[in-house]
Order: C-alpha cells, then sequence, then structure tokens
C-alpha cells in the first residue's frame, strides 16, 4: 500500500478508534488516580504558565511505567555529564506520569505525550519547541513525526527492540512503513543482530547505532538497596524467614505463584508486586480464596503476627526495585499467565536468583541466553515452579546462578553512556 494512502487511511481511522477505546481509558484512569493528574495535557491542553516551560529542552517519550524509568535514567545520566541541559519527560499512562513526578528530578518538566492527532501535536510542538526528541523503545507516532520533520526537530528512538513477532509483522507492511521510520534521524539498537529489521523498514544503515541495552546497563543508575523500614516489615513476618519476591505480575498469576512458593517451602514469605497496585483488591481476593491471610503494604502495620499463610502484597509504585534486594529469590510476573514477560535485570543486579516462566518474548535474546548459561531457572507449569523456588533457596546454586546472569549482563556496560553521546553528537544519524 503507498505510504499516502496508508496515512490518509490512518487519518480517517484514527479518531472513531480513539472514541472506541475512550470509555476503558477512563475506567483505566480512575483505576491509576490519572484523573487527578494533568490529563488535558493529553489533548495538549495546559494550565501551566507558558513563560514556566522548559524552551528548547531534550524531550524523552516514555508510554509505559518501565519506559518512563528508562527514560529517567538515561536522563539521570546525562545531566551528570551535562547538569545545563533542560529535559522534559512526556508519559503516555497515569502510571508512568506519577512514576516520572516521584522522582522529582530538579528541573525535569514532567508532561503527558500528547495523542497523535494533528492539531494536538502542533500544539504541543509550539508550546515547548523542543530541540531533539528521543523515543524509548518504540512508539513511532505518524504525526508526531511529520511535525517534527516540517520543523526540522531531529527524533531518536534509543533502546529499539523487536520481538520476533512483532518483526515478522512489520516485515509484511515494511513497503507501506519505510517512509515513516526513515524520518528517524538515529536508531540506537540493543543487539548487533537488531539492526537488519530497521533497515529493512527504511532506516539508513548509517543512523542505525549498536549501543546495547539502555535497561541492561549495569554501570548507571544506582543499584537496587536494602531499605531498613523494608527490612522490619519482613521481619514483623517472623526473623530469617526465606523472602521469594513475585514481581509486577498480571492478572491470574498471583494466588498460583504464591501457592507454588507454600508449597515448595513452607517457610518461605510470599511478597506479591503486582504490576498494578490498583489491582490490589482483586489480588486479595484471589490470594485470600488459596488460604492465604493478606497483608498490604499501604496498610502496613507494626503488630502483624508471623505465621506461615501469609502473603505480603506491595501496592506502592516506584519501590520494586528496592524490594528485589531483600528477596532470596526473584520469580518475573507476566512470563506464566500472560505473555511477554518483564525486564529481569534489577533481580540481576541485585545479585538474586531469577526465575520466570515460558513467556519472556519482550526480553527474548536475554532469556535465552541466561538459560543458556544456567543463568536463571525457566520454569513452565507449577510442578516445574515449585522445584525451581527450591533450587533457588539453595545458597550454593543460587550464588552460581547470580555470578552468571552478572556476566551476561555486562556486555551492556557503558550502553548508557554510548547512547548519551549518540544524541549529544552535532548530528544523530552521522558516522
Amino acid at each position: 500500500m503507498p505510504w499516502p494512502v496508508a496515512l490518509l487511511i490512518y487519518r480517517l481511522l484514527l479518531p472513531w478508534l480513539f472514541v472506541a477505546a475512550f470509555p476503558g481509558w477512563v475506567v483505566k484512569m480512575l483505576r491509576r488516580g490519572g484523573m487527578r493528574t494533568r490529563l488535558g495535557e493529553r489533548a495538549a491542553f495546559y494550565r501551566r504558565d507558558l513563560t514556566a516551560e522548559p524552551d528548547g529542552a531534550v524531550h524523552v517519550h516514555a508510554v509505559s511505567v518501565g519506559e518512563a524509568l528508562l527514560g529517567l535514567k538515561l536522563i539521570g545520566a546525562w545531566l551528570e555529564e551535562d547538569p545545563q541541559r533542560r529535559f522534559v519527560l512526556a508519559t503516555g499512562t497515569a502510571t508512568g506520569h506519577a512514576v516520572a513526578t516521584a522522582a522529582a528530578i530538579p528541573g525535569l518538566r514532567v508532561t503527558y505525550a500528547p495523542l497523535d492527532f494533528s492539531s494536538m501535536v502542533r500544539r504541543y510542538l509550539d508550546r515547548f519547541r523542543p530541540r531533539r526528541i528521543v523515543l524509548i523503545e518504540g512508539e513511532v507516532w505518524p504525526r508526531l513525526m511529520l511535525e517534527c520533520r516540517k520543523r526540522g526537530i531531529p527524533v531518536s528512538l534509543v533502546n529499539a527492540r523487536m520481538s520476533p513477532r512483532s518483526a515478522g509483522r512489520y516485515r509484511k507492511f515494511a513497503a507501506t512503513l519505510r517512509p515513516l521510520f526513515s524520518m528517524l534521524d538515529a536508531v540506537a539498537v540493543q543487539e548487533a543482530d537488531d539492526a537488519a529489521i530497521w533497515r529493512e523498514l527504511g532506516v539508513e544503515p548509517r543512523r542505525i547505532h549498536h549501543t546495547g541495552s539502555l535497561k541492561f546497563d549495569p554501570a548507571s543508575g544506582a543499584p537496587p538497596m536494602r531499605r531498613p523500614e523494608f527490612q522490619n516489615m519482613l521481619d514483623a513476618f517472623g526473623t530469617g524467614r526465606p523472602v521469594v519476591l513475585a514481581a509486577s505480575t498480571h492478572a491470574g498469576e498471583e494466588a498460583w505463584i504464591a501457592s507454588a512458593i507454600r508449597d515448595a517451602s513452607p517457610d518461605a514469605l510470599p511478597v506479591i508486586v503486582p504490576r498494578h497496585a490498583e489491582r490490589r483488591a482483586e489480588v486479595t481476593d484471589d490470594l485470600e480464596r488459596a488460604g492465604f491471610h493478606v497483608v498490604l503494604r499501604s496498610s502496613f502495620q507494626e503488630t502483624v503476627i508471623g505465621e506461615h499463610r501469609q502473603a505480603f502484597i506491595i501496592d506502592t509504585t516506584g519501590e520494586l526495585r528496592d524490594w528485589t534486594a531483600h528477596a532470596d529469590a526473584v520469580i518475573i510476573g507476566k512470563s506464566f499467565h500472560a505473555s511477554g514477560g518483564q525486564n529481569p535485570t534489577e533481580a540481576i543486579l541485585a545479585r538474586k536468583p531469577v526465575i520466570f516462566g515460558p513467556h519472556m518474548e519482550n526480553f527474548q535474546p536475554l532469556a535465552e541466553r541466561l538459560i543458556a548459561a544456567d543463568g536463571c531457572i525457566a520454569a513452565h507449569d507449577e510442578d516445574s515452579l515449585r522445584k525451581a523456588i527450591r533450587t533457588a533457596l539453595d545458597p550454593a546454586r543460587a550464588d552460581e546462578m547470580t555470578r552468571r546472569a552478572a556476566a551476561l549482563l555486562a556486555v551492556h556496560e557503558g550502553a548508557t553512556r554510548r547512547i548519551i553521546a549518540l544524541l549529544s553528537a552535532p548530528s544523530a544519524g552521522a558516522n
């Protein structure tokens, strides 16, 4: 399909897609507390005084919570090198907005990315006049790209990744999509092999740079840190109990994983960190039906009496990294009863043994290498998960796994600095 025809269809369909998705989006914002934030900024309506806006800043677009955390990591490292540079972090979700705001980076303007309607994109660009836009991992929107091209604003894609399934879909429409992706002035890929798909999609070879993964770079950003406050809470359940943390879980996983933890090690405390904290009531109900007494982090009281049928739910935002430092083993969510998986890097950086299920599509290269190097344990059902938990709680086996996993991350060391150097160059697309 010719690009002009595809763009026309996109323009015609986008309003209808927005109307169809709007009710569900409102419900999601209500659940996540997004209605209390400046949601009008999604439509490029702003209440803040224009004179207070950072004119000519670098804009980092990070849609999800995970991408927002990567954006904060990039901005923090960049400010260390260039403290005078100004940044705007534009998110697409209320949770991402909350995480970015809570980071409280001095001078950082946190806003919502505009919806991809021409009028909204133009108002956004007119207001901020970005020096450069940096997209984290994906979300290449046609209207944004076209308006930036008209204004001479460079747009770069960093930490670019594409699962085999996504690559297959994109290849089917490569001829149509080439004009869109050819507008990127630089693409920083995580793996050297990833360059091929971006060339097929129309990015000039000289604009594709193998930097390694911002997400997997162990050298930048603070590692997970133990907090006395967290340890005091865990001690209230009984000192010396093994802690098995289920990270970023999705619907249907919490009770299933907690039951496997209880069966594998009756002394172990299941610590459940749902991907979305607003699911606390649903998660609580599932765990209680499975026979657990549930304690919420948000309403924790020091009078908790230790007993072995408790489960601790971390229903607060932005704490997963440091809770990981207190775990004896980490189970990666969204890898058993959902697809895609979640990022195992923080657990590896904290030197914790990692267990994940059969669905790690979003982290496929790393997951495959971890399995091949015996740097993690892959489980596919409840029985193998129980066995994996028992193995991970063995100190000798845990030490072996964590050393091998850390060695695999070492190949990405320096990725953040390489990305900053690429984006700081006079022309990001130049060799």
